[in-house]
């Protein structure tokens, strides 16, 4: 960790990491002072430069910032438009929205992320920074806002050739950067070390117990109900794999796995494209939530649809209905 400056504001940066050709920095400091091709303002639909880290660029950037804004708006919620950046060193403002009546959701996040990201590509911007999405006035998560983020980045280095040689992370909060870092840092290495290129195979499984099917709700982006289930290890086997998460996530073990069907839409996952074979097998045991789960509970077979479900989960769960004559 490096220091530069001097008093209350100084500019506190970790380590950098690559994605591709990108170079990844997480920094503390004030992002209206940093040098790069755009800023990311984390806006409201009305494109209004009066609260939060908007209203601070506006101060320091000039009244011709919010002038150019408010004639480019109303935006659509997660699309992003661009602006120059008066008196501010950047040379362009990016605006997200990730504001909708005060609040935000994931896929808000997502959604501002990406196109953030296709703004800069086509500004050509070289460099880039990004405040923490959503986790102003929108009061999301900050290691869901820093996960999701990073999901795009790395969308977008995959699918194309960005111009972006540099993203910086910039928090301007001591507690807020210190979880960046720790985030953005150990979720790179595990995607890029642990996961690899990808697509990534993985396998879920619908647990039958007498009461109903056993569902986790996920403590990571994307959040939501789920079936159990997660990624293949090297040199396992599907219906290994499908026993192990079993295991780990709800503490139950398996009788009877028969696999269902696999799932491979490209889209399925807002992550990464992952190949998700699903299993069915009966439980035994006491249900208990793994440390990966926010929570765990068992849903009657006519309540299953009713829940919000990550992924393409609530789909699997319908035509599981249908095979078994539950609907």
């Amino acid at each position: 960790m490096r220091e530069s400056d001097s008093g209350k504001n100084k500019t506190i940066k970790g380590g950098t990491m690559n994605i591709r050709n990108i170079e990844i920095e997480v920094i503390k400091g004030d992002i209206t002072d940093l040098d790069v091709d755009a800023i990311v303002n984390p806006a409201n639909v009305e494109l209004m430069m009066e609260k939060g880290l908007a209203g601070c660029i506006n101060q320091k950037g000039g009244g011709a910032i919010e002038e150019e804004a408010l004639s480019k708006a109303p935006v659509d919620v997660g699309e992003a438009v661009v602006t120059k950046a008066g008196r501010l060193k950047a040379r362009h403002i990016i605006h997200a929205v990730t504001v909708a009546n005060d609040g935000t959701d994931q896929e808000i996040v997502r959604h501002a992320a990406a196109n953030a990201l296709k703004r800069a590509q086509e500004l050509k911007a070289q460099a880039v920074a990004f405040p923490a999405l959503g986790c102003g006035i929108g009061g999301f998560p900050l290691v869901g806002s820093a996960k999701i983020m990073v999901q795009e980045i790395l969308r977008f280095a995959r699918e194309g050739r960005p111009s972006l040689g540099k993203i910086i992370f910039c928090l301007n909060d001591r507690k807020a950067f210190e979880i960046f870092e720790t985030t953005v840092y150990e979720y790179l290495r595990h995607v890029q070390e642990d996961l690899g290129p990808g697509p990534y195979v993985t396998v879920d499984i619908i647990i039958e117990c007498k009461e109903g099917v056993v569902l986790i709700e996920r403590s990571n982006p994307p959040y939501g109900w789920a079936l159990p289930g997660g990624f293949i290890a090297y040199g396992e086997s599907l219906e290994e794999a499908a026993i192990r998460e079993a295991k780990e996530e709800t503490n139950l073990d398996l009788i009877n796995l028969r696999q269902f069907h696999t799932y491979s839409d490209p889209g399925r996952d807002p992550r990464f494209h992952t190949i998700s074979t699903v299993f069915v097998a009966e439980g035994q045991g006491v249900p208990i939530s793994g440390d990966d789960a926010k929570n765990l509970k068992i849903v009657r077979y006519e309540d299953l649809t009713e829940l919000d479900y990550a992924f393409d989960h609530k789909r699997i769960i319908k035509e599981y209905l249908i095979e078994r004559n539950f609907t």
